[in-house]
C-alpha cells in the first residue's frame, strides 16, 4: 500500500468516527438492553464480534445489559444425557430434571460470556433472574396444558441491575426466575429481555436474530422495513402478514415501547416510561450492533415511538 492509499484508508476511518459522534453524544450514559441469541451464539467468530460490539458500547459511554438464551446448547446437553426434548407450541416441556439441565447450561453460557467480556478489559457480572429477586414468575400454560417449569414474568425488580450499572459493571443475565414458593422457572429470553428493558426504562432494546429484520410480506425483499413507528407496527401485527417466530418478537417490541409501568426513571430524564426504541438485527452480520447504532442508515429494523417520526437519531 502506497502513502496515498494509506491516507485514504485512514480518512475513511476518521469519517466513520465522525458519523458515530452524534450517536455517542446522544446515548452517553443511557441504557441499552441486548437480547443475545440465535446463530450469533453458535458461531465462535460471530460470538466474539457481538461481545466486542457490546464492550465497545460500554467503553464509549453506553450502559449495556446482555440478556442471553441458550436453546441450542441446552439441546446438546439434553442429548448427552440421553434425553429427548419435547416441544409443545414451541415451548420446551420442562420437568424437574430438565429444569436442572436448563439451569446448568444457562449458567455455563452466562459465565463464558462474562469471561469473554472481561478479557476485553470491561468488568462484567453474570446473574440469573433469580438473583436479587429480579424476575418473579408464575407457571405458564400452553393452550391449557401444563408443560412444567416454564414461566411467564409477573414482576421485575431492577434494583440489582441499577446497582451493577451504577458501579460500572456490565450485567449478563440468564433468563430464569422463581415464583412465590421459590420454584425455579425457565423463561423465554425474548420475554425476559423485554421485561428487563421496560423495568430499567432502557433507551434501546436490541434483538439479535437470524433474519435481516422486519418484512411487511416475508420473504419479499422489497417489503423490508428499515424504520417503522409503533402504531404502524401494531397495524402490521394485526394485518395477519406477520407469522412464525417474528410474531411474538414483534409483540414484544410493541409492548416494550408502550410499556413501563412500575418503574422509577433512573437514567432517562423526563422521557416517557417504556423503551425508547427497539431494533431487530441480523446477528449473523459481523458488527451488526455498531452498524445499526452508529451509522445514519443502519442495517436492521428500528421501531420508534410515534412522536419520533421525522427525527434522524
Amino acid at each position: 500500500m502506497d502513502k496515498h492509499e494509506h491516507l485514504e484508508e485512514v480518512q475513511k476511518k476518521a469519517e466513520v468516527l465522525i458519523e458515530a459522534l452524534p450517536y455517542i453524544r446522544k446515548f452517553n450514559r443511557k441504557v441499552i438492553v441486548v437480547k443475545y441469541g440465535g446463530s450469533a451464539m453458535e458461531n465462535d467468530e460471530l460470538k466474539k464480534n457481538v461481545i466486542k460490539d457490546v464492550t465497545l458500547l460500554k467503553l464509549v459511554g453506553f450502559k449495556p445489559i446482555i440478556v442471553h438464551g441458550g436453546g441450542k446448547e441446552i439441546n446438546r446437553w439434553v442429548s448427552r444425557v440421553n434425553r429427548e426434548s419435547n416441544f409443545i407450541n414451541g415451548l420446551r416441556e420442562t420437568d424437574e430434571d430438565m429444569m436442572e439441565i436448563v439451569e446448568m447450561v444457562l449458567s455455563k453460557v452466562n459465565k463464558s460470556l462474562v469471561n469473554m467480556i472481561q478479557e476485553l478489559g470491561v468488568k462484567a457480572i453474570g446473574i440469573s433472574g433469580k438473583d436479587g429477586g429480579m424476575l418473579k414468575a408464575e407457571k405458564m400454560l400452553s393452550e391449557g396444558k401444563d408443560i412444567g417449569f416454564v414461566g411467564e414474568i409477573k414482576d421485575v425488580d431492577p434494583k440489582i441491575l441499577f446497582n451493577l450499572l451504577d458501579n460500572d459493571f456490565l450485567p449478563v443475565v440468564a433468563p430464569t426466575g422463581f415464583d412465590e414458593n421459590f420454584n425455579t422457572f425457565n423463561i423465554n429470553a425474548d420475554d425476559a429481555a423485554c421485561a428487563i428493558a421496560k423495568a430499567v426504562n432502557a433507551d434501546k432494546l436490541v434483538f439479535l436474530t437470524d433474519v435481516e429484520g422486519l418484512y411487511r410480506n416475508y420473504p419479499d425483499e422489497n417489503s423490508f422495513v428499515s424504520r417503522i413507528c409503533v402504531s404502524e407496527a401494531d397495524e402490521l401485527l394485526r394485518s395477519g402478514n406477520i407469522n412464525g417466530g417474528m410474531l411474538p418478537k414483534l409483540r414484544n417490541c410493541i409492548d416494550a415501547i408502550q410499556g413501563g409501568d412500575n418503574l422509577e426513571n433512573h437514567t432517562n430524564g423526563d422521557r416517557k416510561q417504556g423503551v425508547g426504541r427497539v431494533h431487530i438485527l441480523d446477528g449473523r452480520i459481523p458488527h451488526c450492533l455498531l452498524l445499526e447504532i452508529f451509522t445514519n442508515e443502519g442495517i436492521g429494523t428500528a421501531i420508534i415511538r410515534d412522536e419520533e417520526v421525522g427525527t434522524k437519531l
